[in-house]
């Protein structure tokens, strides 16, 4: 018969082992430590609370020895003084200095007094608060009271009195007691001293004249006296209060009769004020009677329902029958952190074992943890995700290897894609070349490498890089030739690198050429070369990359030049080619929109001849001022470390900054005169007073025709001529507007203006539609008709357009006052202006450049690093105390570089030669109304004063002013007045 087959062992996942045996041995652990925990932490807590209490007699202890020590010296001393001897109070006062010294010297000591035996008695106590001093009904500035009694036994009497002293011993007051009947033959302290030959302490008691707790000291002096000491134990109390264990810790001092005599709190050592008598300590808290009748057993005491912790011990200091520190502890609240350790380790205990079993699957999970990763750094390799890290060593030998296999694919995959990105974001094109050639050396392990870039369309290469053992060379140095690819005396290495990708060679001395330097640098006679063609994505060749590697004759220096090796380096140099043209085509970039923007400011420049050069002089010192911005080692510019981007953006904007002027009428901006629009109207008006002048000499001729008198009409003719020239003169003078107009100037050409002349010929014939549209505002009149010599009609007056009008809730932020009219030609009008040639709406024009200027700006595409061009551009008509405009900003509103742009835009200006309303000022001349600029918080103070200390304003002025324009400058007279010095 077949056997019977034997059933299969069951079998269980080896993590399920793993769990049990860890459950097991968790809870195992789990209840040992508890026990373990609980029982030192008790022992532990129990040994602490006994040297608690050891610390706490010491305390108390201590603070009886150094509060009685000192005062047994000072009996012994003062006991031998000759006044303690003394007969009477004016004697005895004698003993006030030293005895209030001592007081004062005793904070613990409550007085000092002397009894006779003639029943005389003198104390001398401290008035230290004004509590004590209304008890004793002391005057307010008392520092001592002398209580005196004096009695005369052979008339009965008893003279009792209080003396009262300031600080500096003198009587300010006196108080009798006819009712004192104070005896101190009668008093403990007195018959027992007279009774020993040492100094005897009484036992603790209530003072009768402070209620504080205290000792008596008293020592005989002589035959007739004892000198007495009050000592208070306050400071007892605060011993025992700094020394409770627990909140409903015990801790009390007390004499041999079980009363209290400290305790924490010291308000209830006195049970009666008006007896002055120490609580008992059972009455003070019963756990003391059960401790001092002697029920505790090991220190351990049941009573009020709880155990108590106790300890007790008898101190001999504090009176003749010694004192007893008594210490009640609860036993719950001292081993609080016992129990609930206890409890928290059951519980931790039982949390552990409801882990166990998760815990036990997730150890036994790790086991293939390995594998796992494998499978999930393959789907991070599949997503480009190299940041995973690298799966952990396995002990199973083929799971290890694969990991070790997976992680160097990753490795180099990596690698690839770090260069790739760090090539391309490589901003600046030297640092590019320097990247890509320490990039492919690393990763070739070559000893150098050198870089060639194609010239004139890829019919030459110059070198550009070389790198040697890891630094970067100085390629002058090493005089490495030009490569003209037409040439046929080309090595054959180089002629096959321009017919494919990648070269390998072994390059001897004699075959490198302007190469040996690279050689001689190596000391080595040959070496192995990689040369790599750098194409675009046109396939054109861009460059040529070759590596020097070692060659040292073993067949390890190949290793490097496998197959797969070269195929990596090729791959990064396909992105390097490509990173190298971007960069290169987007310098070429940068090269076109600097030089648009330099036209676009010679432009500017070249529409205006008063104003060329102005966009040209104002980048350059504003370079020049934020250069010595940043490298001031002044705090308040140590924050502007401008990047490249940054100075890019400045030039930028301090290029175009007056790029709006290209909407801003020449005739306005170079208007030299008043009356100037496209042409000088002086001339008009000038005829018009040759038509007057004609007008006179006509006049006379009819009135000598009539037979008038001709020397009278001679003298009427000349007087007219010669007013007309005159008026004429000034009309001129004021066209010219170059110094304030005066009030009586004003009216002067008020009073011109009313002279007439005779229109004959109608002035709507030829003029266009628009002024035509303008003098329909009124009727014509009918000719001929009499005409100011200095108008200002309606059709002077040019309307501004809707587009025009300028609305506060503009999005650009502008505060402008806009002017009604967008011009105003009136001939009146114009002259009359006070200061300058410009009108308030022509000076509105020229200030509406910047206007335009941000605005345009702003709707250039500018790059992200380029975003602040505006800003900057924008703020050089701001003042720093908000006045300037478009925008009105405020200093704090403005960037350190448009703050910039102000200072340079003001001081092109007032130094600049080519302006028709005025001469170029001198340096001092500028720096003066800069100065004042900056007091009226017009410009920035901070780059004033670096303007100045730098001396930025005299290398300027040696680059771009005339000679007679540079002269000396006081900077500290400037500083001064600027309000930057003192």
């Amino acid at each position: 018969m077949p056997s019977t087959p034997t059933p299969a062992l069951r079998r269980f996942p080896l993590h399920i082992h793993i769990s049990v045996m860890f459950t097991l041995l968790m809870l195992l652990t789990g209840v040992i430590l508890g026990i373990y925990n609980y029982r030192q932490t008790t022992r532990i807590i129990l040994q602490s609370s006994e040297k608690l209490f050891q610390r706490i007699e010491q305390d108390v202890r201590g603070d009886l020895k150094s509060t009685y020590e000192p005062i047994r010296h000072l009996l012994r001393l003062l006991a031998g003084d000759p006044a303690t001897q003394s007969g009477n109070l004016e004697q005895r006062l004698a003993l006030l200095r030293p005895f209030s010294q001592s007081l004062q010297d005793n904070p613990n000591l409550a007085s000092l007094y002397l009894g006779y035996a003639d029943g005389d008695f003198f104390m001398v106590r401290p008035l230290r608060n004004a509590a004590i001093r209304n008890l004793r009904q002391a005057p307010a500035d008392s520092a001592y009271e002398v209580w005196s009694i004096e009695r005369n036994a052979s008339a009965g009497q008893i003279h009792s009195q209080s003396l009262f002293f300031d600080s500096q011993l003198s009587m300010i007051g006196r108080l009798e007691h006819p009712q004192d009947g104070y005896d101190p033959r009668n008093r403990d302290w007195f018959s027992n001293a007279r009774s020993e030959t040492e100094q005897i302490t009484t036992e603790p008691y209530v003072f009768y004249s402070t209620n504080n707790v205290g000792t008596t000291l008293a020592l005989s002096s002589g035959n007739m006296a004892v000198l007495g000491a009050d000592l208070t134990l306050e400071q007892l109390s605060s011993t025992l209060a700094k020394h409770r264990v627990t909140p409903d810790t015990e801790v009390a001092l007390l004499d041999d009769q079980g009363s209290v005599v400290a305790y924490p709190d010291s308000e209830k050592l006195v049970l009666d004020k008006h007896s002055a008598r120490l609580i008992k300590a059972n009455a003070l808290n019963p756990v003391f009677g059960a401790l001092l009748r002697g029920q505790a057993e090991n220190g351990h005491l049941q009573s009020q329902g709880r155990s108590w912790i106790t300890a007790s011990n008898r101190i001999a200091e504090g009176g003749p029958g010694g004192l007893q520190l008594a210490l009640l502890v609860p036993e719950d609240e001292l081993l609080a952190d016992a129990y609930r350790l206890r409890w928290q380790g059951a519980l931790i205990t039982l949390t552990i074992l409801l882990l166990c079993l998760p815990l036990g699957w997730l150890i036994s999970r790790v086991l293939v943890r390995p594998l796992r990763a494998l499978v999930q750094e393959a789907d991070a390799i599949r997503s480009f995700d190299f940041k995973v890290p690298m799966s952990r060593r396995s002990p199973v030998l083929e799971v290890d290897q694969l990991s070790v296999s997976m992680a160097r694919m990753k490795d180099t995959l990596a690698s690839f894609f770090e260069i790739n990105a760090s090539l391309s974001a490589e901003t600046r094109f030297d640092p590019l070349l320097q990247r890509v050639l320490s990039e492919t050396v690393k990763l070739a392990q070559a000893k150098a490498g050198l870089i060639y870039l194609s010239e004139s369309k890829g019919a030459r290469l110059e070198p550009h890089g070389l790198i040697i053992d890891g630094e970067h060379q100085d390629l002058p140095r090493f005089n490495i030739a030009t490569k003209d690819l037409s040439d046929q005396r080309l090595p054959d290495w180089l002629r096959q690198l321009t017919d494919s990708d990648t070269v390998v060679t072994t390059l001897g001395f004699e075959q490198a050429g302007s190469l040996q330097s690279v050689l001689l640098a190596l000391d080595s006679p040959s070496a192995h070369l990689l040369g790599l063609r750098l194409r675009n994505r046109h396939h054109e060749m861009v460059g040529m990359l070759l590596l020097f590697l070692e060659d040292s004759g073993a067949e390890a220096d190949l290793d490097v030049l496998s197959p797969d090796r070269i195929a990596f380096i090729r791959a990064v140099s396909a992105t390097a080619a490509l990173c190298i043209e971007s960069q290169r085509l987007q310098n070429k970039q940068k090269q076109l929109l600097d030089a648009f923007i330099q036209l676009l400011a010679g432009a500017i420049d070249a529409k205006s001849p008063y104003t060329g050069g102005h966009c040209q002089r104002v980048p350059a010192l504003t370079l020049m001022l934020a250069e010595a911005a940043a490298a001031s080692d002044d705090p308040r510019f140590a924050t502007y470390q401008p990047t490249d981007d940054e100075w890019e953006a400045l030039h930028i904007a301090a290029w175009l900054h007056d790029c709006g002027k290209v909407t801003t009428p020449e005739y306005v901006v170079d208007k030299a005169t008043k009356l100037e629009t496209l042409n000088d109207r002086i001339h008009e008006i000038r005829t018009r007073f040759e038509v007057l002048k004609r007008d006179a000499w006509i006049d006379y001729w009819q009135a000598v025709a009539e037979g008038g008198d001709v020397t009278a009409l001679a003298a009427e003719r000349d007087a007219r001529l010669r007013a007309l020239d005159e008026d004429f003169a000034f009309v001129a003078r004021c066209n010219l507007g170059a110094e304030f107009m005066a009030e009586a100037d004003q009216q002067r050409l008020q009073n011109i203006a009313q002279r007439t002349w005779t229109r004959t010929l109608d002035d709507r014939l030829g003029v266009s539609w628009e002024e035509q549209r303008r003098q329909e505002r009124t009727p014509a009149p009918s000719l001929p008709v009499q005409e100011r010599l200095l108008a200002d009609k309606p059709e002077h007056l040019l309307e501004r357009s809707a587009m025009e009008i300028m609305t506060a809730d503009n999005p650009w932020g502008f505060k402008l006052q806009v002017p009604a009219h967008k011009y105003n030609r009136g001939e009146l009008y114009n002259l009359s202006v006070p200061r300058g040639t410009l009108t308030a709406e022509e000076r509105y024009v020229i200030n509406h450049h910047i206007v335009q200027t941000i605005i345009m700006l702003n709707h250039l595409p500018f790059p992200s690093h380029l975003q602040s061009v505006a800003e900057i551009a924008g703020g050089h008509h701001e003042k720093m105390d908000g006045s300037g405009y478009p925008k009105q900003l405020k200093r704090e509103q403005m960037s350190l570089p448009a703050r910039m742009m102000a200072i340079a835009d003001i001081f092109e200006a007032l130094t600049a030669a080519d302006r028709p309303y005025k001469k170029g000022k001198t340096l001092s001349e500028a720096l003066n109304i800069m100065a004042m600029m900056c007091r009226d918080a017009h410009i920035d103070p901070e780059l004033f004063e670096l303007f100045l200390q730098d001396q930025i304003y005299q290398r300027y002025a040696e680059r771009f002013l005339v000679p007679e324009q540079i002269d000396a400058v006081d900077r500290q007279a400037l500083l001064k007045k600027a309000g930057l010095s003192a």
